[in-house]
Order: C-alpha cells, then structure tokens, then sequence
C-alpha cells in the first residue's frame, strides 16, 4: 500500500514529487511515455516558452543558460528528463493508468499492462494538453481540406505555397500563423481580438508582474487564465500590421473545398488549424464522482471535493493564472502536498521527521487537522 500515487511524470507530476520527496511518505509515479517529460516532444518544433527560462523553473532546480531569453520545445524536455534524474524520483514509465477505482481505504490503481497498484491518495497530474478542443462549424464534416488541431502541427513545410487559416487568438495561433506566413498564404481567424501584453514593461519582463499576481490564489476565479494573452517583442504585431498573417473575424460555416465567410464570400481554403486549447482527458476517473457531466474535474485548489483523497495539479486556473505552466506549477504542487498531508492526518509526524531546512513549510500547516 503506498501513501501516494502520481499519475504523470511531466511538469506537474515531477513538481508534486519535490515536495513529496521533503515528507518521507511512500510514493511512485506512474508515467505513460517511456521518458519523464510531460507532453512537450509532441508540440510544434519551433515552439518557444512565453515565459522566459528566470520564470520557468520547477521547485528546487533552476532551468539552465540565459534567464533571458524563452527556451524552445526541446529544451523543455531534456530539464524535465534532468530534473527527475537529478533528484532520483522513483518513476515507474510505460504505465498509462487506465482505471482509478475508489475503495474503502484508498485506491486501486490499474494500468494498461494489467498491472495494479493500492494506495492511500493518488495525484492526478496528468496535464492539461491532451485532448484537443476543436469546435464544430457547419458543414464541417464535408470539409476536403486538410483539417488539423495545434497539437498536430510540427512545422510549416509541409503547408509551402498553400492557402490556410488559422483558428485562434492566443500565442500558439499567433505563432504558427506567423510561422507559416513565411511560407504560405494565411489568415489568423478570430472570435475576439488579440490581446499582447508587452514582453517588457517599465524595464522589467511582463513575467514579473504575473509572478506577483500568482502569489495570491485567485486562479478559479480567474477561468481565462493569461493563455489569451499574446506575450509580443513587436515582433506578431508588426506582422500582423503587415497582413502575413492577415486577420479577420473567424468564418461562418465550412464549404466542401473551403470556408463561408462572415462578410459572405466564400474562398477555397487548403487547410484549417485550429488553435483552440484543450480539455482535460481523464478517462481512467470514469465511473467515479471525480468528474462533472462535462468531464471536469469536481475540485477546489486542486483538491476533489467529491472523492476524499483524491487531488490534483496542473489543471488550468486551478489556483493561479499559472497552474498549468512550469511558471506556477511548483507552488500549486505544494499546495497541494499540504492537503493531502492533511488528508493523511500526519502532519506532525512527517515533519518531525523532515530536514530542518523545511520546517518552515510544515510550519504553515493547518495544525487542527492534526488527529
């Protein structure tokens, strides 16, 4: 019976297990890919953070080279990679949970290999990018493009010399609509206008302010979150201004070979990508009071608040404009930790038994929850 079980080993899951690793309980994490890194290999290549690397590192570890500039897609993987083997987690990779099962005294755990674990809580960190949004338009079905999401877009050679509209207005939209304009024809369509937030504001990085923000835990109220903010040098504006990309209200309907738009002119179009988010994917809670009808999960602050021992980090405006980001993930997974210590009834127990040095944290605990 272990204390603890984390499904996923990306950003959230490794954060959760910093602090876990302070308390002395027993836990493993359980990750689907054969490497600790999260969902970032699968992202477009040309993909930058919008945080540079001096706000974008996880508990304990700092992202390496410049803190200036925003490191790329695969710079992101190997700290991941790094991060887990520097502080030696125990991470079990090739197990995709496919069942969390309630039960009287914690949670059976079963995984795709048949394989099947028992413990006493298990943290859902599973991210947020796993099962794309793509809205529906009509006459979509009979569309005979090349109709994709984001998160199956890698790079632009392969739209050369096309026609191609891209669905969105928050960074990923705008920059693979900037990207591809180099090389096609494009327009950036949108519901709603793009908001950029400058890169620097009075001297300092935009990151700054919001790395204040974070501090005060106002994310659920807060459902948009910063992903619609464009983080710009002037580099996407000016394009835009330039019209490569062109921008204009997003179409009406699909044709057969293109798209209505909303003036009412229709245009052959070569491919669309919708730029249009994520849902969380969390078909192993099926059957369980975890989730709404939607599929949501039922939480406050990342804890359930219809499974008892049940939690979860790096959902989306969990408690932070930055819950979802390796900006702010490491304090959501604290947050958590505290709780499910809570949960557990050990707060003093686990630290009596931590490194001075960390004492201060437990210091925060609610001490009534103390049995």
């Amino acid at each position: 019976m272990l204390d603890t079980l984390i499904i996923g080993a990306g950003q959230a899951g490794l954060a959760t297990a910093y602090h876990l690793k302070k308390t002395g309980l027993e836990y493993l994490l359980l990750e689907a890919a054969d490497r600790p890194q999260g969902s970032w290999p699968t992202y477009y290549q040309s993909l930058k953070l919008f945080s540079p690397a001096g706000f974008s590192s996880l508990p304990g570890l700092l992202f390496p080279g410049d803190k200036r500039r925003c490191p790329g897609r695969d710079e992101v993987s190997q700290y991941l990679q790094d991060y887990a083997k520097h502080f030696q987690f125990p991470i079990q990779t090739g197990s995709k949970v496919v069942r969390v099962k309630p039960e009287d005294n914690g949670f059976q755990v079963l995984t795709r290999a048949g394989e099947i674990f028992h413990s006493r809580s298990v943290v859902v960190a599973s991210g947020p990018f796993n099962r794309p949004h793509v809205p529906w338009f009509p006459g979509q079905e009979n569309y005979t493009g090349h109709l994709l999401h984001s998160s199956q877009y890698q790079h632009s050679q392969p739209f050369a010399g096309k026609r191609v509209v891209v669905v969105g207005a928050g960074n990923s939209a705008v920059q693979i609509a900037c990207e591809l304009a180099e090389q096609a024809t494009v327009t950036l369509a949108t519901r709603e206008s793009i908001r950029f937030a400058p890169q620097k504001l009075l001297g300092l990085d935009f990151h700054h302010y919001l790395s204040l923000i974070d501090r005060l835990p106002l994310g659920h109220l807060l459902p948009l979150g910063n992903s619609s903010l464009v983080f710009d040098t002037g580099k996407y504006r000016q394009a835009l201004e330039a019209g490569r990309p062109d921008q204009r209200p997003v179409f009406r309907s699909f044709s057969s070979s293109g798209v209505h738009w909303a003036d009412g002119h229709t245009e052959q179009i070569d491919a669309v990508i919708f730029a249009t988010g994520f849902h969380p994917n969390l078909p192993f809670l099926k059957g369980t009071a975890a989730l709404d009808s939607n599929g949501f999960p039922i939480q406050k602050h990342g804890v359930s608040l219809s499974v008892p021992g049940l939690y979860f980090v790096g959902l989306s405006g969990q408690r932070t404009l930055a819950s979802a980001s390796l900006r702010g993930v490491g304090r959501d997974a604290q947050a958590v930790v505290r709780s499910l210590l809570r949960g557990l009834h050990l707060s003093v127990a686990v630290c009596s038994d931590m490194d001075q040095r960390d004492f201060a944290t437990c210091s925060d605990m609610d001490q009534g929850a103390v049995s």
